[in-house]
């Protein structure tokens, strides 16, 4: 019996000590492999004495595993937040490329100008300034869209790394079940590979991981999604897209592995994925989209201000003038389930370029004739991210039941748009306008020609030499220049000739445009055409501003024209006096022959600058912005998002590194312990073998005894 007990004690004690040794061993050479966690191997009691069945586990606890896999979640979304932000940031408030400076010298330029405007090299140097700055838009827009083009990459090399990851994971969880295989013991370089695999699954998104009563590690999204499955199954992430196919949607396609269940795709809140993939969304949605549009806001405010201004002067050619600015039209795009068959085509109201917002456009077909010819529609103003633009009180920019006409038809938000299909429309599709989000790439100069540029006032309003009182012509407006022999419903008075309507061929074909207003009284005066007839008598005035304005809402005997009042501005300019005329007192309002050396237009060219012309939201009643505060806001909103996301940053890495020290304070490897591990094992080791030799002595003296 005694040799039995001390060959068993000592048997289990050299096996016992054999296996610590195996784990400190272990433990030491995997001291620098990634992912390795400590193992410790511990051993059954016994009542027949020596020790029991041992069993080699790993040290971890899953409280400070699932700690850091948060942090690290945490810090791939704000690094990868951080470092897209952080390079456009220092685009956009570079003294290289800011838009801001471009406009300052580009206004700058013309109010020189408007200091000789006969002079060619003052006007060259307004062109080479608008040169610059349009080159400045491009650049910046340009940049914007390669960043959108680099994002759609990464979105799939992180997409298609998920799904390895995923998979890898899935394939994982079956081994490692069949490799425990109802047993104790832990397949513990399996568990490790699969913990590595989770752990890089998370800094890609945020996951949240149980393990099931046999091993294996169910995994779903933060929100809920399922990635991998209880029974081995799981479901990989997709790109998708609608109207827009550079705007990716990320979606987690289903496999169930039944004939019962058809396969589909859940589309995804990328707001709520988190890691390095959130963080794409985040910096996209966030800041890449939306400054894609206000810059592209503020390039067509300006062009179409400069254009629209500058059509209501006149030229160093004696010509009335044009666009400085070419302005793209843009091409709508079909969302999924509407035929690609049927294109719209839209493009900004001309003079309404300070009602655009940097909003995107969701047009919905709501009735169409018997051609299918759409006859309604629904207007939806959305933000970059598809979410719907809010108003005033909170409600969203929806516009419902607009009347659509063969042609371009005007939309809410300044712009228009055309069915170019006349037939083959349905109730319900659906189509997605972008008027700014690439529109600063496709803003350039139309001329080249200085004398193109129309410095001067196209009407002029003089006080007759043999006028007695005091009043002086105070200010000449000009509101509109439109030239259509047609006389539609823009046409303005001038006859695009150099001069203006006469009777016949102004509308109505009475009276020609206003031509002189002739005072009976200091409170009464007549306005007259060209040859002299008269076109209304107003009485009663109180003011000497906007006369013609005065003469068509209160003149009689005769009123003013009905044929006047019909089109949208005739005869689109205005004159207004100071001081008080006395009775035959006469103003004579003709075209500006010769007026080269005016600066009446350019002045107010320059002074553009200071108008709010940039619309701040989907609310046509709030105060505009100039281009200036614009450029700020967004300067001033990327860089407060990117000094955030830094300090958020800092303080995430911060958290990481505890959740670090916490974890391998459980399951690193310390080499001092290991190494006093193995001297203590060493020794345990000895100890058992010196009994086990004693066992023997003791065996081999009582052999001795009995001989």
């Amino acid at each position: 019996m005694i040799r039995a007990d001390l060959f068993n004690i000592a048997t289990s004690g050299v096996n016992a000590s054999s296996q610590l040794l195996n784990s400190t061993s272990n433990n030491i050479a995997n001291v620098n492999t990634e992912g390795y966690v400590r193992e410790r191997t511990v051993f059954e009691s016994t009542t027949l004495g020596g020790v029991g069945r041992g069993t080699t586990e790993r040290v971890i606890s899953i409280f400070a595993q699932n700690q850091l896999r948060r942090d690290t979640t945490s810090v791939g979304e704000l690094e990868t937040f951080v470092e897209k932000t952080a390079s456009l940031d220092n685009l956009l408030a570079g003294e290289a490329n800011s838009i801001a400076n471009g406009l300052s010298e580009f206004f700058a330029a013309i109010q020189t100008a408007s200091d000789d405007p006969t002079n060619l090299a003052s006007r060259e140097a307004v062109l080479g300034k608008a040169t610059s700055m349009v080159a400045r838009l491009n650049s910046i827009s340009d940049f914007m869209e390669a960043k959108e083009e680099e994002l759609n990459l990464e979105f799939t090399s992180q997409v298609e790394r998920a799904n390895s990851l995923i998979t890898n994971i899935g394939e994982l969880n079956v081994a490692i079940v069949t490799a425990k295989g109802g047993s104790n013991s832990e397949p513990s370089a399996l568990l490790n590979e699969r913990d590595k695999a989770i752990n890089e699954l998370a800094e890609l998104m945020s996951i949240e991981v149980r393990e099931n009563q046999f091993g294996a590690s169910v995994i779903n999204l933060s929100s809920g999604e399922s990635l991998v499955l209880e029974n081995g199954d799981f479901n990989v992430f997709e790109l998708g897209n609608d109207a827009d196919l550079n705007f990716k949607e990320l979606q987690l396609a289903t496999h169930f592995n039944s004939q019962t269940k058809s396969e589909t795709a859940i589309n995804i809140n990328e707001a709520s994925v988190g890691g390095s993939l959130g963080g794409l969304f985040r910096f996209r949605d966030e800041i890449l989209g939306p400054a894609q549009r206000d810059v592209g806001q503020i390039a067509l405010a300006m062009a179409d201000a400069v254009n629209s201004q500058n059509k209501l002067g006149m030229d160093l050619d004696l010509q009335l003038g044009g666009d400085i600015f070419a302005i793209p039209e843009f091409t709508g795009l079909n969302y999924t389930g509407t035929p690609d068959n049927l294109p719209v085509s839209g493009r900004i109201i001309p003079g309404q370029g300070s009602d655009i917002t940097d909003a995107d456009y969701k047009i919905t077909v709501d009735a169409v004739n018997g051609s299918g010819y759409p006859t309604s529609v629904t207007l939806t103003m959305i933000n970059s991210d598809g979410t719907p633009k809010k108003l005033a009180d909170g409600s969203d920019a929806i516009f419902p039941s607009i009347a659509i006409n063969a042609g371009y038809n005007d939309l809410p938000g300044g712009i228009q748009i055309e069915f170019q299909s006349a037939s083959g429309h349905s109730v319900g599709n659906e189509f997605l306008i972008q008027p700014t989000k690439y529109v600063a790439s496709d803003i350039a100069l139309v001329t080249e020609r200085p004398e193109d540029l129309a410095f001067a006032a196209p009407i002029r309003a003089e006080a007759s030499l043999a006028n007695l009182g005091d009043a002086q012509v105070k200010q000449v407006t000009v509101s509109n220049t439109v030239v259509d022999a047609a006389l539609g419903s823009e046409a303005s008075a001038f006859n695009g000739a150099g001069g203006i309507h006469n009777a016949a061929n102004a509308p109505g074909g009475t009276v020609g445009a206003p031509a002189q207003i002739v005072f009976t009284s200091a409170s009464d005066f007549q306005v007259l055409d060209a040859a002299g007839a008269v076109i209304t008598n107003v009485s009663g005035v109180t003011d000497y501003d906007n006369l013609l304005a005065q003469a068509e809402a209160t003149g009689s005997g005769p009123a003013w024209p009905a044929a006047f009042s019909a089109l949208d501005d005739y005869p689109g300019y205005d004159v207004s006096l100071s001081g008080v005329p006395v009775p035959g007192d006469s103003f004579n309002l003709t075209y500006n022959t010769d007026g080269v050396a005016d600066n009446t237009n350019a002045e107010v060219l320059a002074g553009l600058q200071r108008e709010g012309l940039v619309q701040l939201s989907a609310d046509s009643s709030n105060k505009t912005r100039t281009f200036h505060d614009a450029y700020s806001s967004l300067i001033g909103r990327v860089g407060e998002k990117t000094a955030t996301a830094e300090i958020s940053l800092e303080a995430a890495e911060a958290m990481k590194v505890q959740s670090e020290t916490w974890f391998d304070s459980v399951s690193g490897v310390s080499l001092d312990e290991e190494a006093a591990n193995l001297v203590r094992y060493q020794q345990s080791y000895a100890a058992a073998a010196r009994i086990l030799t004693t066992a023997q002595d003791l065996f081999d003296t009582i052999l001795s005894v009995v001989r």
